[in-house]
């Protein structure tokens, strides 16, 4: 084996791969039964997360990054002009338990420009993650990329050797998929998620009535969007992630700021990156959706076709509800408890356990955990100081603002830190 040539290649495809986010790792349970290599929990095979969730101890990297298409927004689009490299399949397979031995890393994320054909580039893929499985006996986390385009028959027996799969839908509107990629179509993403979707409720069924139906993709399907690239409001952002959710029961959406790598006049220009701001109010969206019962309108519609920099989704929605506030915390239900800003779920199981043994008050909040820096100002409870009632909105937001603005600033250097 030629070492320097290996670390080349490892090297570029590595860093070619830093633009794809949609790699965390929870949700499988692949078992060592005390004869294979490594394993997997529902938990996430991961000991470090980044500040929005994504995994950091994963080999990732790119079987090659030479591709037949010319998409705009990528990097290895065949215009561009970078080092190319492809790895065999071999040298991702020791590569991988090499690493994993050294306890470098946990699991594989394996991605692939295009070449050939979706369906080479995809059999491609499998062969690794298939080696990795039946030779190495690797019962560690794999994710592989489905590959746009590629057959069903290739996407199932994906599924049987991978923990997630996830094609990225790359740019959240057709139109803007049309302008920017114009090679591919939207159908060549939507077809393996429809085709991961249908097998993944056939192995559910299958599994009620065969308890050794084989495992496929336990971890479900994921997928990314490219945010700025086009002129997406983030209303259009979050309608298409809340459709694919609904559609193809994805387990993730993920939002990647637009980070320019070659000039284009389709594109923003060089410099232009877009915020990290932005792409933490896509994700707080994202959770709101997913766990506390919002609507994509409720956040996001024609009147608000962008969210609030200055303050998190759920506040800005208080903020212009003010109708429904104040909420009585000894009455209220789960759905408009968990409307409080600064009320997470666990504060609001925590207040409805409480509440069925006595009348709450501020104390009794306190000691119970519930943070009211922010919740203070949109409830009421079995207290006789509160001294709100006569604050409008505004005047809200620029307490909440005032007191929370150190704070903030701290955070948002702690995730500079992270990902520069």
């Amino acid at each position: 084996m030629n070492f320097e040539r290996i670390k080349e290649k490892l090297n570029i495809l590595a860093d070619a791969a830093k633009y794809d986010v949609s790699c965390s790792s929870s949700g499988s349970d692949r078992k060592n039964k005390g004869k294979g290599l490594g394993d997997a929990s529902k938990m996430g095979i991961c000991h470090s997360y980044t500040e929005d969730g994504r995994c950091v101890s994963l080999l990732k990297i790119l079987l090659t990054n030479h591709c037949i298409f010319d998409c705009a927004y990528c990097v290895t689009r065949k215009s561009n002009d970078v080092k190319r490299a492809a790895f065999k399949i071999q040298e991702v397979v020791d590569l991988t338990i090499n690493f994993y031995r050294r306890n470098y890393i946990e699991g594989l994320f394996l991605s692939s420009g295009i070449f050939k054909s979706p369906d080479y580039t995809m059999e491609r893929l499998i062969a690794v993650a298939k080696k990795l499985r039946e030779e190495e006996n690797f019962n560690g986390y794999i994710h592989l990329k489905s590959i746009p385009g590629a057959s069903d028959e290739l996407m199932y027996e994906a599924g049987l050797y991978a923990d997630r799969l996830s094609v990225n839908i790359e740019v959240p509107t057709v139109s803007g998929l049309k302008l920017l990629a114009p090679d591919k179509k939207h159908e060549d993403f939507t077809k393996p998620m429809l085709k991961v979707k249908n097998e993944l409720i056939r192995y559910k069924n299958e599994r009620k009535i065969i308890k050794s139906t084989p495992k496929y993709a336990p971890a479900g399907q994921s997928t990314q969007m490219i945010i700025g690239a086009t002129g997406e409001t983030d209303k259009d952002i979050m309608f298409s992630a809340a459709y694919y959710y609904k559609k193809y029961h994805m387990k993730r959406v993920y939002y990647s700021g637009y980070v320019p790598v070659a000039e284009d006049n389709r594109l923003p220009a060089i410099g232009s990156q877009v915020p990290m701001l932005r792409e933490n109010r896509l994700y707080q969206t994202d959770w709101l959706l997913r766990f506390y019962g919002f609507a994509v309108n409720e956040i996001v519609n024609d009147t608000h076709p962008n969210l609030d920099v200055d303050v998190d989704p759920k506040l800005s929605w208080a903020l212009r509800n003010m109708k429904h506030f104040p909420v009585d915390i000894n009455k209220a239900d789960k759905r408009m408890l968990a409307r409080v800003p600064g009320l997470g779920m666990r504060s609001v199981h925590k207040i409805i356990n409480a509440r069925k043994f006595r009348k709450l008050n501020w104390d009794h909040l306190k000691k119970i955990g519930v943070a009211l820096n922010r919740a203070k100002y949109f409830m009421v409870c079995d207290s006789h100081n509160w001294e709100r009632k006569d604050l409008d909105a505004e005047k809200i937001k620029g307490l909440i603002l005032q007191n929370s603005s150190g704070k903030f600033r701290n955070q948002y250097s702690t995730q500079l830190a992270l990902f520069n």
